[in-house]
C-alpha cells in the first residue's frame, strides 16, 4: 500500500473504493448457468458419461459413467477400505472386488489405475 501510495498520491484510495465497489455491484454468474447459457453445459471428452463393461458397471453401480468419475470411485474405494501400502503409498494392494477390474492383479501402481480401468470403457459409435 506504500508503494502505491506513492506511485498514485492520495488518489490510491479512491481508485481502491472503486474497485471494490464495481466488483461489490456486479456479482459474478455461476459457472453452471453461464455454461447452460451459451450452449456449452455438454460434456466432452473425459467428462463425458461412457457405458462402461459389466464388471466396472457393478463396481461403481450404474451403466455409464465419465472416467474422472470411475477413477474418483475406485479411489474413494481404496481410500475407505485402508487397501494402499502403508510403507510405499504408491502401491494398492487389489482385494477381490478391484481384481474384477484391475484384470485379477495383487498389487497396482497408482498410475495404472486409469490404464487398466480404460479397458472397460467402450466406444461411443
Amino acid at each position: 500500500m506504500a508503494t502505491s501510495s506513492r506511485v498514485f498520491g492520495s488518489y490510491c484510495r479512491t481508485l481502491m473504493a472503486a474497485a471494490k465497489s464495481s466488483a461489490a455491484a456486479t456479482p459474478a454468474p455461476a459457472p453452471a448457468a453461464a455454461a447452460t447459457a451459451t450452449g456449452k453445459g455438454r460434456h466432452k471428452g473425459i467428462l463425458k458419461p461412457l457405458p462402461v463393461s459389466p464388471a466396472l458397471g457393478k463396481f461403481v453401480g450404474s451403466s455409464e459413467i465419465s472416467r474422472t468419475d470411475a477413477v474418483k470411485k475406485v479411489w474413494d474405494y481404496i481410500k475407505t477400505n485402508n487397501l494402499q501400502n502403508p510403507a510405499n503409498k504408491k502401491e494398492i494392494n487389489c482385494d477381490d472386488k478391484l481384481k474384477t477390474i484391475f484384470a485379477g492383479k495383487d498389487k497396482v501402481g497408482f498410475l495404472e489405475i486409469a490404464k487398466l480401468l480404460s479397458s472397460h470403457f467402450q466406444k461411443a459409435s
